[in-house]
């Protein structure tokens, strides 16, 4: 599909392979909040190893805006029938749509699948192309009568274009750690509050007299064998809750033959053997800024605390030795501020084509914007640093 607006010509392709991977990851490395999940590679790993594809409830139309041939906007959108994979939890608004005898799905979602990092959605070289992408992508959802579409976990310039097209804003609560410039862990530990200290140090010793120890790898030093030990453990973290994993063996191994410099591998072994393991993601800004993604994790053999060495305290460490400068631990997850992770707002936005259920979503967001609101403050005195 072609269409011209504003001496924009406008595309809409049907899978990451349509896209050159330069054009669209120079794009990408222009924005305020590049993350290495919008790079091509990435986003291609998820359709090409059949993890996020029409089978599986994730059908991509990829919108491009060019301008004198030249890429100057674009976002991965997903057709979805079903809302599994977001985090951000619209289950309620499509049984609202169900009692009324209206079809939720399919949905259009702005998104990287399994992915809740915020970040650059809306790609743009200034913000009047980011402005006519979105207007593009609402009149396109209006022709082809979907129920909705769903910006998620946006960036503040794609939240700002957002807003001016009409959408709803909601917002949701992660937690992130920053780098605050401290030589080692015990600087870091030093900087917090005595019971909060102190309890990390008893957790961190209960894995340690278990006889775990951690080594890590990055980009190629990962070896295939510790790759495919990783995905074990990532399968016995779905399966124990009852769930197919999301991702398939294969995602990975692209993620390791073409985005190698992206991921960092810890694995805990116990007497020599590999127990358990957490994947982190790394991405350098074009700014300089250093940003470390906490996002897969399992374990073969139980050990007390160990959940909490192998996803907070051993890369925390790593983050402080390598200079670092924030840690992002992933949606949800109270308990990380006792690990000196701090609430972070994230906004979604989201345009409804029924009226009347978007006057009363918007209502409710409302409410729940005023619940957020207070959940924050609530939890701002809750500083896990000493005082003073």
């Amino acid at each position: 599909m072609k269409n011209s607006s504003n001496d924009y010509v406008i595309q809409v392709l049907g899978s990451p392979a349509d896209l050159d991977s330069g054009e669209w990851n120079a794009l990408l490395a222009r924005q305020e909040a590049p993350s290495p999940f919008m790079r091509l590679e990435y986003l291609a790993a998820m359709e090409q190893s059949k993890s996020a594809t029409p089978a599986t409830g994730w059908t991509p139309r990829f919108f491009t805006l060019r301008r004198e041939g030249q890429l100057v906007a674009g976002c991965a959108l997903y057709l979805k029938d079903h809302s599994y994979g977001e985090y951000v939890f619209d289950w309620a608004w499509a049984n609202a749509y169900e009692q009324h005898g209206l079809a939720y799905y399919p949905k259009a979602v702005i998104a990287t699948p399994f992915t809740p990092v915020p970040g650059a959605r809306l790609l743009a070289v200034d913000a009047h192309a980011r402005q006519a992408l979105i207007d593009a992508v609402v009149q396109w959802c209006r022709k082809q009568k979907l129920s909705s579409l769903h910006l998620l976990f946006a960036g503040e310039e794609d939240t700002a274009a957002c807003a001016a097209a009409g959408l709803m804003l909601r917002h949701t609560v992660q937690f992130h750690w920053t780098n605050t410039g401290w030589t080692d862990f015990d600087a870091f530990l030093a900087s917090l509050a005595h019971d909060k200290r102190k309890k990390i140090r008893q957790e961190r010793r209960k894995v340690a007299q278990a006889g775990v120890a951690f080594r890590w790898a990055r980009g190629a030093d990962i070896a295939p064998a510790d790759w495919d030990f990783f995905y074990r453990c990532y399968e016995r973290t779905y399966y124990e809750h009852g769930n197919l994993p999301y991702l398939k063996r294969d995602f990975f191994r692209r993620m390791a033959r073409e985005m190698p410099e992206n991921w960092l591998l810890f694995v805990a072994e116990q007497a020599g053997k590999p127990i358990a393991s957490s994947l982190i993601a790394l991405e350098t800004t074009q700014s300089g800024e250093k940003v470390a993604y906490g996002r897969y994790w399992g374990a073969l053999a139980r050990v007390d605390c160990l959940h909490f060495e192998a996803c907070y305290y051993q890369p925390l460490q790593w983050c402080i030795a390598n200079g670092w400068d924030r840690f992002e631990g992933g949606a949800q997850g109270e308990h990380k501020m006792a690990r000196a992770l701090m609430p972070v707002k994230t906004t979604s936005a989201h345009w409804l084509a029924q009226p009347a259920f978007a006057d009363a979503v918007e209502r409710f967001l409302e409410r729940e914007g005023e619940g957020i609101a207070n959940y924050l403050e609530h939890l701002e005195q809750r500083s896990p640093f000493r005082q003073g």
